[in-house]
């Protein structure tokens, strides 16, 4: 018997007598488990392992969230309910989810430029704790107050005049849809206290999928600055500090794991400044992506394999319907490959191969021109990265094809 990594720099699931293991079992007496593929995976020993790596890094004082977006599976959800300090949520379904984990609501924060009024109630009744977006949302808080009787939670998210260097997506600095402008802020803060709204504190979000240790530290510190500036014009003192994520993990070749021991480092130095200017803050990260993200696998079947003028192609059952991220089609600019293995035969003769879906469209491309061990016919397709931003990421209407399904093991 013989055990090693697969893609040892960026992979965590080992590999045993020639065969990827998910949750300690071996790909295809999972696949059979499963029923059917195509299928998602999640590894919640990998999920569990990696709330303690950041716990060990991360100043004890600093709460973590997880932010559900990233990945809203009922299951998953309530693992990491469990693990984490709070639970971010973008919508009332998500919502709902949160709720039904178990999570304490006034842990459970609701962000997003769109919340209807229902929702906004809906959020006020459950004691979830909003995080206003717009001046429109605050007057709706101050309504719903009147006719519910309850005081909101209220937080402003803020637009900071900054962003995350580096990052994937931008999600703060310049023209938003995210957040209040930082310069706009004050009158804001001035009008909920007008309405006798009581604000918690801020959230203040920068960016997503950075590999930049460096890059992280400098916007918290940032953030931390902010948030100090803003205190002083708020009609209550600030209890709760969201400082945002964007930690990033390893997709294509020649990225590494991003180094937390920086990150640590510049937080526990930032935390006695908070202590001194806002000494009532509860200071938290939120992080999506990097809890499950490397911690999750798609599964796909071959279902034909084809040479077109020279070139193999596999066909598998899934592809970018299920898959969106993976085929390209998910804020890449110029597509790269995700890790990509034939997990039933991870070592082998290989040859330069393309994975490709079942659609009627050049589009749905799973792996390009990729060196592959030989695979045939009924060999299971393994595509990595695949925790987050997946399957309710995806188009999974498009052509009508059946649902993944997705499994915690």
């Amino acid at each position: 018997m013989s055990s090693k990594p697969v893609h040892a720099d960026q992979i965590l699931f080992p590999v045993v007598d020639n065969c990827l293991q998910v949750g300690g079992m071996p790909l295809p007496r999972l696949a059979q488990r499963v029923g059917r593929t195509p299928f998602y995976a999640y590894d919640r020993a990998l999920v569990a392992e990696r709330v303690r790596q950041l716990r060990a890094a991360l100043p004890v004082e600093v709460e973590l969230h997880y932010s559900i977006k990233a990945n809203p599976m009922p299951a998953l959800v309530q693992q990491l309910a469990g693990l984490v300090d709070g639970l971010d949520v973008a919508s009332s379904g998500e919502m709902k989810v949160a709720l039904d984990a178990g999570m304490r609501p006034a842990d459970i924060s609701f962000a997003g430029p769109g919340k209807g009024d229902a929702e906004l109630a809906q959020a006020v009744a459950a004691g979830v704790c909003v995080h206003a977006e717009s001046e429109r949302e605050i007057r709706a808080l101050a309504r719903i107050k009147g006719e519910l009787g309850i005081a909101p939670l209220l937080v402003l998210r803020i637009n900071p005049d900054f962003e995350l260097k580096g990052s994937g997506m931008r999600m703060g600095g310049g023209a938003k849809q995210f957040g209040i402008d930082a310069e706009d802020a004050p009158r804001l803060l001035a009008l909920a206290g007008e309405l006798e709204l009581d604000v918690l504190g801020f959230h203040i979000f920068s960016g997503s999928q950075s590999l930049k240790a460096e890059a992280i530290a400098e916007t918290q510190s940032r953030t931390v600055e902010l948030a100090i500036a803003l205190a002083a014009a708020s009609p209550s003192p600030v209890r709760m500090l969201n400082i945002g994520g964007g930690f990033g993990i390893p997709y294509f070749p020649g990225e590494a794991r991003l180094d937390l021991a920086p990150i640590g480092a510049n937080l526990a130095a930032l935390l006695p400044r908070v202590k001194d200017a806002l000494p009532q803050a509860r200071v938290s990260i939120e992080l999506g992506r990097y809890l499950v993200g490397e911690a999750g696998v798609y599964v796909a079947r071959v279902i034909d394999r084809k040479v077109s003028r020279g070139q193999v192609f596999l066909v598998t059952d899934g592809g970018l319907h299920h898959h969106l991220a993976a085929s390209g089609n998910f804020g890449q600019v110029i597509r790269k490959n995700y890790p990509v293995a034939i997990g039933n035969r991870v070592e082998g003769e290989r040859e330069a191969v393309s994975v490709v879906g079942p659609l009627c469209t050049p589009l749905d491309l799973l792996a390009e021109r990729m060196d592959l061990p030989r695979a045939e016919v009924g060999d299971l397709v393994v595509v990595f990265q695949s925790g987050a931003y997946g399957l309710s990421a995806s188009p999974g209407g498009f052509l009508s094809h059946p649902d993944a399904i997705e499994v915690l093991v």
